[in-house]
């Protein structure tokens, strides 16, 4: 197959001896982002870029791990590897494997609007391209970041003049950091549930500038909170946890908000399309930009997306993988919080 293959236990470089985000406990595992998909526990070594290193610190415990800047080149058993910006949360990478002279690109979870905390996806020139494919349909297509940020601004005053709490369902790692400069232009003080703020003090141990945000602890009983704002992770939606809040307005951020009425089916007050993945218009131009002679699409829609560039004739391939998307993080999200009062 070339300098990758996909095996049983993750995406193999044979002439390095390394995996790239391996869904199995292996030797050397290189680390596109700290995503529990992505970023697994019980292998021996893990290399990952400095942002990412606090992260995997926080959801494996404290694994034998290297941290790289990006554009810095190692050599792994004669295989160059290096780590650029991905721009899906802070500190995802992309990674470039180069050895005698073939070039693969390994995209991980990458989206092409700059979001001011994730780093610009940087496009690079290579032979082979995996990439993912979570939104990869027409229907997904994203409003500028500015735009979403506009109306969850003008959803929560709405909710205040009502009376009412505005809580923001996002997930700990990615949207709720990317939230915040948002929702800090409109309220002072930015309430949190544990998992959020287990992922927010990793980040500001390690030197990462965050606005301040308070922890949603038992003494804050109902009552509490007037017209609050509250992050809170998928795993929280319609817990116990949430009776503290009301009266609340729920809004769920999410990509998958993009198609009318999973809102409704979620039962939330509104739905934010906003995405850490590219939308369909930006997989086509990052896959452009890399001038790839061969594309290997992994999770999400692979199968219509793989299709789709053979028609264009563009030479692809659908791989399956143990990687999921938006939809199967919530186990993480319990996992990345010590919270278990109602």
């Amino acid at each position: 197959m070339g300098l990758l293959s996909f095996t049983g236990k993750g995406i193999y470089c044979a002439a390095g001896d390394f995996y790239i985000d391996p869904w199995q406990p292996v030797k050397r595992a290189v680390i596109t982002h700290a995503h529990s998909d992505h970023a697994r526990p019980g292998s021996e070594y893990y290399l990952c870029h400095r942002f990412t290193m606090p992260l995997l610190q926080l959801r494996l415990g404290n694994p034998v791990c290297q941290a790289v800047e990006w554009a810095e080149h190692i050599t792994i058993n004669g295989v160059s590897v290096s780590l650029y910006p991905a721009g899906h949360i802070i500190g995802s990478s992309q990674i470039r494997i180069e050895s005698q002279g073939e070039v693969w690109v390994v995209g991980g979870d990458f989206k092409t609007e700059n979001d001011g905390i994730s780093g610009e996806m940087e496009l690079l020139k290579c032979d082979t391209f995996v990439t993912e494919s979570t939104f990869g349909l027409p229907v997904y297509k994203w409003k500028p970041q500015q735009q979403i940020f506009y109306d969850i601004q003008n959803w929560i005053n709405q909710n205040r003049e009502k009376g009412k709490n505005s809580v923001l369902i996002a997930y700990s790692l990615g949207k709720a950091q990317r939230l915040l400069s948002c929702l800090t232009e409109i309220s002072s003080t930015i309430y949190a549930h544990g998992a959020v703020w287990n992922t927010h003090q990793a980040l500001v141990r390690s030197g990462f500038n965050l606005p301040e945000i308070e922890k949603v602890t038992p003494e804050m009983s109902r009552g509490y909170f007037k017209e609050a704002v509250i992050i809170a992770p998928p795993s929280a939606d319609r817990s116990p946890w949430m009776n503290r809040l009301i009266p609340a307005a729920v809004g769920v951020c999410s990509g998958w908000m993009q198609v009318r009425g999973n809102a409704r089916r979620r039962n939330a007050d509104a739905g934010f399309a906003l995405s850490d993945h590219a939308d369909w218009n930006g997989l086509l131009q990052v896959i452009r930009g890399t001038g790839a002679e061969k594309i290997f699409v992994t999770h999400g829609f692979q199968s219509a997306f793989s299709r789709y560039l053979n028609e264009l004739g563009i030479d692809s391939e659908e791989i399956k993988t143990e990687y999921g998307d938006e939809k199967e993080l919530e186990t993480e999200e319990q996992l990345a919080s010590a919270e278990t009062w109602a």
